[in-house]
């Protein structure tokens, strides 16, 4: 087997690097969660592995420890798969008791059907009693604070919102279409209920033509 000749590389530019944080972040080289670290760096030219003359600066850049591919800074917007997750528990939780308030908690049926969309999102020790309670507590709350129809918007799109450039439509309808069938337990919508999941659906950015369709879809039963 004829082997390679070895080359000494005489000259060329190199990259000092500076290391200025790291932390946890979803690599799109691996496609996963992985360690970064966030680097600045200095370029020179070297001659015979002796640096010489400046080249200026390099990065910052986003440096995968797993596999050592750098990005630009705003990979760093797009949360890990457990952020992402977390976010989307926060969501199913907060459309569930927004859509609980708007429609009341007196039927069983929209209790329980909230208590298991909740546990189905990854609360697996929510029950109807912790639901309840929070409900009151939250309701409380409200109105010792004069709470209103804007407060309680502000508050969805405040969870919905950052969640939303991360979901593909079909995650975004789907998200919409639990809170409708918690508000269809315990019979048809009202007028309460729709403006709540009208709401949401602004925070996750569907069309209002697209709202309406998910709403009439609700009710057929899956």
């Amino acid at each position: 087997m004829r082997q390679r000749p070895f080359r000494v590389r005489l000259a060329g530019v190199r990259t000092s690097w500076r290391t200025l944080d790291d932390g946890d972040f979803f690599c799109p080289g691996c496609g996963g969660d992985r360690r970064y670290r966030r680097r600045t760096g200095r370029r020179r030219f070297v001659l015979l592995g002796v640096p010489l003359v400046p080249r200026g600066a390099d990065g910052p850049v986003v440096e995968c420890v797993a596999c050592r591919a750098h990005f630009t800074a705003d990979v760093l917007d797009h949360p890990t798969t457990d952020r992402l997750a977390a976010m989307l528990r926060e969501a199913v939780h907060s459309v569930a008791l927004a859509v609980l308030a708007a429609g009341g908690s007196a039927a069983r049926a929209a209790r329980e059907t909230a208590v298991g969309t909740v546990r189905a999102a990854g609360f697996t020790d929510c029950t109807e009693e912790k639901l309840t309670a929070l409900l009151a507590a939250v309701t409380a709350e409200s109105r010792q604070r004069g709470r209103t129809h804007v407060t309680a918007e502000i508050e969805l799109h405040e969870v919905l919102a950052p969640l939303a450039p991360h979901l593909a439509v079909p995650g975004r309808e789907s998200l919409l279409l639990q809170g409708a069938r918690i508000a269809l337990a315990d019979g048809p919508y009202c007028a309460a209920e729709r403006e709540v999941l009208a709401t949401v659906g602004r925070a996750l950015e569907l069309d209002a033509v697209d709202v309406d369709r998910l709403l009439v879809q609700a009710r057929t039963p899956s």
